[in-house]
């Protein structure tokens, strides 16, 4: 058992010992081992018309030859994901007040249940689960994260073991509550540290949230122990990233970032990123992507050094999900490179996006040519059949897709 959770097992037997107050959220009550009353799951029925409308859409994925693009299952509202290490179930966040479980029991590499994750705890945009290597699952919140030990082996139970690694509150300052850009995403390190993303919720942030922005992490990443102690910032000048990954050959973190609004259809880019050592800055709000100045802070002196992106994007194609491929199923020149989603243009005149992509990694860790993987989601009128948003790799090697637009799923698989 880790250290930090006997720590925290011995503080609740304490509250417990010393009188806790009667009236308990049901996050204290699971962190207590009681049971909160919620026994009913909410079940998704998979099959039917709308998997069929869904299997019809994928007809028109266009992918590398000897790929195939199947349903996996029907996920409402599907964000990102974590595969369980165990490879027993996927957990699936949301934007709204769901997490779900997907599991495919018969290993037929198609979902057979899709179900609510401890329908007891009232979330609030979970966007962002992941898992640590030995079982440790978080889920970052708008404002919040929790940890569920052994949630693999435990999430058939509505009543889960869950704790508070960052109370409510307390991930940023409650008056920076905002609606936008809060789906934040996390990831366990090869240091064993959290990383979680929070996105600033601007467009271009203002010159008198900077000081502000810059001591708590809004706009970057920050670090921290898995108990939450020891918080730093990581990195900054970040406007909005939804996906970070650690490249498995050196630990370094890569990460995409959807760049500003409203400087028109071909500006300025999207961003792949790398990060190489704690404390780079990477531009926001003095750059809006790439090397393009905000007109905000335009003529200004940069008053930091910069780390420009190593791969520049479509503008507005709103690069989200990442992952580096580690599975052997995909051909040679797949693995050790970047798969990510883009999940497709708002307000660009003609659509764009809404596909996955792929970044090759060079040996030095440098980043080579980036292509289209997978496309086909926006029709010839301009119109959305789905919006990818994240990347996860399945232990046999296949990749999993979510859509939040069509509710889904998808498994690109390579020779079966």
């Amino acid at each position: 058992m880790r250290a930090w959770t006997s720590t925290v097992f011995a503080t609740i037997s304490a509250a417990c010992l010393a009188g806790a107050a009667l009236a308990q959220s049901n996050v204290e009550k699971l962190s207590r081992f009681q049971t909160t009353g919620v026994a009913e799951f909410t079940f998704i029925e998979q099959g039917g018309e709308k998997a069929d409308r869904i299997r019809e859409t994928l007809k028109r994925i266009n992918l590398p030859d000897g790929f195939k693009i199947d349903l996996y299952a029907l996920v409402p509202d599907a964000r990102h994901m974590a595969v369980g290490p165990q490879g027993i179930v996927t957990i699936v966040g949301t934007r709204k007040t769901k997490v779900w479980t997907v599991t495919d029991r018969d290993k037929d590499r198609i979902a057979d249940e899709v179900k609510d994750f401890a329908p007891s705890i009232d979330f609030t945009i979970p966007n962002g689960p992941c898992f640590s290597p030995d079982g440790f699952l978080y889920i970052a919140e708008q404002n919040r994260i929790l940890v569920y030990p052994a949630a693999e082996f435990l999430y058939e139970s509505a009543d889960i073991a869950a704790f508070n690694v960052v109370p409510q509150g307390k991930l940023v300052p409650v008056e920076e509550e905002s609606y936008n850009h809060t789906t934040r995403v996390c990831r366990v390190g090869p240091d064993g540290k959290l990383y979680v993303s929070l996105g600033q919720p601007f467009n271009v942030a203002p010159r008198e949230k900077l000081e502000l922005y810059d001591e708590t992490g809004i706009g970057g990443m920050i670090r921290m122990n898995v108990d939450g102690s020891e918080r730093e910032v990581y990195a900054r000048g970040i406007r909005n990233s939804v996906g970070h990954d650690f490249n498995p050959a050196n630990g370094e973190l890569w990460f995409t970032d959807n760049q500003v609004d409203g400087m028109g259809d071909d500006t300025p880019p999207g961003e792949l990123n790398r990060q190489t050592e704690i404390g780079q800055h990477f531009g926001f709000p003095w750059y809006g992507g790439g090397t393009a100045r905000t007109n905000e802070y335009a003529g200004q002196q940069v008053p930091v050094d910069v780390v420009h992106p190593v791969v520049e994007m479509d503008a507005h194609a709103a690069d989200l999900g990442m992952t580096f491929y580690t599975g052997r199923q995909f051909p040679r020149e797949y693995r050790g490179g970047i798969f990510n989603a883009q999940h497709g243009s708002w307000n660009r005149t003609t659509p764009i996006g809404a596909r996955v992509m792929f970044t090759a990694v060079n040996p030095d860790g440098s980043a080579g040519e980036t292509k289209v993987f997978a496309d086909g989601w926006i029709d010839e009128s301009g119109e959305y059949l789905g919006r990818p948003v994240d990347v996860a790799q399945l232990r046999d090697g296949s990749l999993l897709v979510s859509d939040d637009l069509a509710g889904a799923i998808y498994r690109i698989s390579y020779g079966d």
